[in-house]
């Protein structure tokens, strides 16, 4: 059908461009690295938990790096147990099936070495977690495949045995715990989870 005035045709071509760019925008959005909110890998709560003497103390640690991206930054301020803690699904109440997942790179640098603890939703509270250790870089940035293999965690005696397998921590993962017991300089560049992408929730 033949449009009768110039209007009507400027009307369609509008209504083209706005079609393909919304279509582009949700497509960037469904695609997009990271969330509307600060964020690495998609990872929104970096958390200094308020356990331990840490600087910042409690709160988020994520500060911007460069002009779009950001990095988290914690100090262990004391030779006593510390914590920091990234949640998976970006709020306390989500978990994570991890089960099929080959385990997880990081790019960080410490000053000393410390643990992460798989913590799971069903068995939340408490020290007595599998650990995998996270060792020193001496300062520098380095990145670093950390496997789900049930051989490379173990327990740490002075916190306690768990009382379930790896594997149904694997199965409703709720955060990456970060612990130590020396003073540590860290940052956090990037997490990427093998077979994860966290939802934005924010």
């Amino acid at each position: 059908m033949r449009l009768k005035s110039t209007f009507g045709r400027v009307a369609v071509i509008a209504c083209a461009v706005l079609f393909t760019l919304s279509s582009t925008a949700v497509a960037n959005a469904s695609h997009g690295r990271e969330c509307a909110t600060p964020s690495i890998d998609r990872l929104q709560q970096w958390i200094a938990s308020g356990e331990g003497a840490t600087e910042p103390a409690t709160g988020s640690i994520l500060v911007p790096r460069g002009r779009h991206g950001h990095t988290a930054k914690i100090k262990f301020l004391a030779d006593d147990w510390a914590v920091m803690v990234v949640w998976l699904g970006n709020k306390f109440e989500a978990e994570a099936d991890l089960s099929e997942s080959a385990g997880f790179w990081m790019t960080y640098r410490a000053t000393n070495d410390l643990y992460v603890q798989l913590r799971p939703a069903s068995f939340w509270s408490g020290g007595d977690k599998w650990v995998t250790r996270v060792p020193s870089t001496g300062g520098k940035l380095v990145k670093r495949f950390f496997s789900f293999k049930t051989k490379n965690w173990t327990y740490l005696p002075a916190l306690g045995k768990p009382s379930y397998p790896l594997a149904d921590a694997l199965d409703d993962a709720r955060g990456l715990v970060f612990v130590g017991n020396t003073k540590n300089d860290l940052e956090f560049q990037s997490l990427e989870i093998d077979g994860y992408r966290p939802p934005c929730v924010y």
